[in-house]
């Protein structure tokens, strides 16, 4: 299974950027310099994981879920929110690639990359219930409303029923047409936070509009200059029931990050 690539190197990315900027002139495409602008403000850092290739990250009561990636190496782990104590861990079978996870009363969901197959487990032990089939790519998971959300690595977002895992129906981002979404967490207010592939920004969104409410910049999290060759992509965000903070981390990364979003 084909790892999804690290950003270009710096050239390329200027000649990118500056492709991208020129084409946005010409066609009066939207640019993200019009969208409200968050900070990141870090309240607190624990430990990760730096053989966690992050996919997935949910929270649920005082238990934190996280699904890693690559063919043959993921793995779904729950652990105790305060003190990272591991309490159930599931291996998917080599060459499945794990991607999103979401609790949704009482299944959780995980879902993999391009194998089109959804796991629904118990949350407790992390047991496999059944697994049932999607169309496309599978990149990121929340729940919201009842309704469980599914990022593809597009500007749209797929609704679907938290029991069966049918599609209920879709929204496409009214702007950053070309953001490939990627992890996604419900917010209680009732947006959705997503990760955009292979950047160091999140969208925050309507999903009844899909209006991009913000952008946030996390590139200070992580600096690139400080990240070594096995370090990857920012992934990875969930809301801490009961506050205003959320933790952020990466792909391999050394540091999960405890967060809030303030305005720039």
């Amino acid at each position: 299974m084909e790892r999804k690539r690290r950003a270009p190197v710096a050239a390329a990315k200027i000649m990118l950027c500056s492709a991208m900027c020129l084409a946005a002139a010409i066609t009066g495409c939207d640019r993200a310099d019009d969208t409200p602008r968050l900070r990141v403000e870090v309240i607190a850092t624990r430990p990760h994981d730096t053989r966690a290739f992050t996919e997935g990250l949910e929270v649920d009561g005082d238990t934190l879920y996280e699904s890693t990636g690559l063919s043959g190496q993921s793995y779904i782990r729950a652990t105790t929110l305060d003190g990272g104590t591991e309490l159930a861990r599931a291996d998917l079978p080599a060459p499945l690639f794990g991607e999103g996870v979401t609790v949704a009363g009482n299944l959780l969901w995980q879902l993999t990359y391009r194998d089109g197959i959804a796991f629904a487990r118990d949350p407790k032990t992390l047991t496999e219930l059944r697994r049932t089939t999607f169309d496309g790519e599978g990149w990121g998971l929340c729940t919201r409303a009842g309704r469980v959300l599914m990022s593809n690595g597009s500007a749209t977002l797929t609704f679907r029923d938290p029991e069966t895992f049918t599609p209920t129906g879709t929204i496409a981002l009214t702007s950053h047409k070309d953001a490939k979404l990627n992890e996604l967490d419900c917010a209680p207010d009732g947006s959705v936070y997503a990760n955009v592939w292979p950047t160091d920004t999140i969208l925050h969104i309507d999903p009844e509009t899909g209006t991009v409410l913000h952008a946030i910049d996390a590139s200070d999290l992580l600096p690139r200059p400080a990240r070594t060759p096995a370090t990857d992509v920012l992934n990875g965000i969930t809301h801490i029931p009961g506050t205003d903070h959320f933790l952020l981390t990466g792909k391999n990364w050394p540091t999960t990050y405890e967060v809030r979003f303030l305005p720039d």
